[in-house]
């Protein structure tokens, strides 16, 4: 992505009435930005390729920021330009389609001249990596190849040849693709490796701070480079930097790193490899700790006991350490001071909770639902419908041990649960609405699984938990139009009938409690709601 001109430079060449005029004028702008990427690559390299002479009575700090900046800086170059080749191959690929071989010609320029500048710029920062030559060569040559190709089908209007040298183009975009992709990844790479040795060789906090905020950052482009990062040997790295007390301020940094890191396969694995498990237990049961280290220690639990991944069985020592980690994390969610700390706390017990049945027991015997129930209560820990999304997923699996029913009931909880049966979006986000949906699902379905208990139910009847249950059945909108939603309010209100036949009119009982539970939420998921 081309970035804008810097302004100082601007400033140098024009009047100040000529300067007012061009920063105004977006056509302008645009022009010199898009001329960044269009320049001599020779010029360029020889300016790039010029040292910036270091004073001799320069102090170390300004040198250790120097070669982090010089890091940061080529692995920005290298996305940017990436960047770039990616986008004008995309057009290739769109303007071939549709046969227009003058504006194929000017793009396969375009990514011509960016892989030109993208090959010079990275071997003036980096050197020339033997491993990477073979393809740099290759990849010119094919651009080449294919501005050749395109300029003869730009001056020629046979039909036949044109429908061949569409074949060939898209041949040669093909190569282009796959083999830029594999010279970008080992790029990548060796820039991530550069990180790592900062990481692991340094002694200054900020040198690993900016070398984990790079690697932090290059975690948000997808799982492809998280493979990547993991594979070079970036979760060993954090986890010995969290495992030294005096990178104490680096620990919630690091760990948010390995947590974005561990979304794929390879991340767990290495973590498995390196004991990462016991490290986070240390973390989270060190009161000491600060309460940021401590939440995204549970960030990282929550992400590798996701029940999304198909990949976590093999974390045979979380077993070993489950007593200690959910101790730890329910001592969070109590303690915590923020609605963020909560929420990762939380996120890791709905997950663990599903990871095994043993942690339902343990959170039980340590007050998990007086604990739940009293963090509902105070909004600046359950703040926002993704954390009562948490707590609702843990309710649910808490209920399904016939000993919460009566916690329940010294808590006030249906109370509570109603309150989250009526749970709404505050903002047209769809992520939001969608969060509301669980929370009102995973409400009715801890409902249905307490009122097993007969006191549980009689006193759900006596708040009015049935025309609760009844308007979320029959109105759409009550559960934004939910299926998830329907079926769990059905399940509880069939429940609570059972118990108390009377509590429910005629006309409702012969539609949503006679007939099947599948024919009453056909009749329900097509009802229109009703404005009279």
């Amino acid at each position: 992505m081309a970035l804008a001109p810097n302004s100082r430079h601007i400033k140098s060449l024009l009047s100040p009435p000529e300067r007012l005029h061009t920063l105004q004028v977006d056509s302008v702008q645009r022009w010199m930005e898009d001329l960044r990427h269009m320049t001599e690559v020779e010029c360029m390299c020889i300016l790039q390729s010029k040292p910036i002479s270091v004073e001799e009575e320069a102090g170390a700090g300004e040198l250790i920021v120097g070669g982090e900046r010089a890091a940061r800086d080529g692995l920005q170059m290298l996305l940017r330009r990436a960047f770039a080749v990616s986008a004008e191959l995309g057009k290739v690929f769109h303007r071939l389609e549709k046969g227009r071989w003058s504006r194929v010609h000017s793009t396969a320029v375009r990514v011509h001249s960016h892989m030109r500048s993208l090959v010079h710029e990275y071997s003036s920062v980096r050197g020339s990596l033997p491993e990477m030559q073979k393809y740099e060569k290759s990849l010119l040559d094919k651009c080449l190849e294919l501005t050749t190709i395109t300029e003869r089908c730009v001056h020629t209007e046979d039909e036949f040849l044109l429908r061949s040298m569409k074949e060939a183009t898209q041949e040669i975009l093909t190569d282009i693709s796959d083999s830029f992709s594999q010279m970008i990844d080992m790029a990548l790479a060796n820039e991530i490796q550069i990180l790592i040795r900062q990481i692991e060789t340094s002694d200054n906090v900020y040198t690993i701070g900016g070398a984990i905020s790079s690697l932090l950052s290059l975690t948000q482009d997808g799982p492809q480079l998280c493979s990547i990062i993991a594979k070079e040997g970036a979760v060993v790295a954090l986890f010995k930097i969290c495992r030294q007390d005096c990178f104490s301020c680096l620990y919630a940094h690091a760990l948010r790193t390995v947590a974005s890191i561990c979304c794929v396969e390879e991340g767990i694995n290495q973590l498995e490899k390196v004991d990462g498990i016991l490290c986070l237990a240390d973390i989270l049961t060190d009161e000491s700790n600060a309460e940021a280290a401590r939440a995204e220690a549970a960030a990282v639990v929550a992400q590798i006991t996701s029940p999304h991944h198909t990949f976590t069985q093999h974390l045979g020592s979380f077993l070993e350490n489950m007593q200690d980690i959910v101790t730890a994390l329910i001592k969070l969610c109590r303690d915590a001071s923020s609605g963020e700390s909560f929420l990762l706390a939380s996120a890791a017990l709905a997950n663990i909770t599903f990871f095994d049945t043993m942690a339902c027991e343990i959170l039980l015997q340590l007050g998990a639902i007086h604990i739940l129930f009293g963090a509902c209560r105070d909004r600046h820990r359950v703040d926002t419908p993704y954390s009562k999304d948490q707590v609702a997923t843990i309710l649910a699996n808490l209920s399904v041990l016939e000993q919460s029913a009566s916690e329940v009931l010294q808590e006030n909880g249906i109370e509570r649960l109603l309150l989250l049966l009526a749970e709404k979006p505050s903002s047209s986000s769809p992520s939001e609405g969608a969060a509301c949906e669980r929370v009102q699902q995973k409400a009715a379905v801890t409902l249905a699984r307490l009122s097993r208990d007969p006191e549980v139910a009689q006193t759900a009847i006596q708040l009015q938990a049935i025309p609760h249950l009844i308007e979320l059945c029959r109105s759409p909108a009550e559960r934004n139009s939910s299926d998830s939603v329907l079926v769990a309010c059905l399940a509880a209100l069939r429940r609570l009938v059972a118990v108390c036949p009377d509590s429910i009119e005629d006309a409702d009982h012969q539609q949503l409690i006679k007939p099947r539970l599948v024919d009453s939420f056909l009749l329900c998921s097509n009802m229109e709601e009703s404005f009279v």
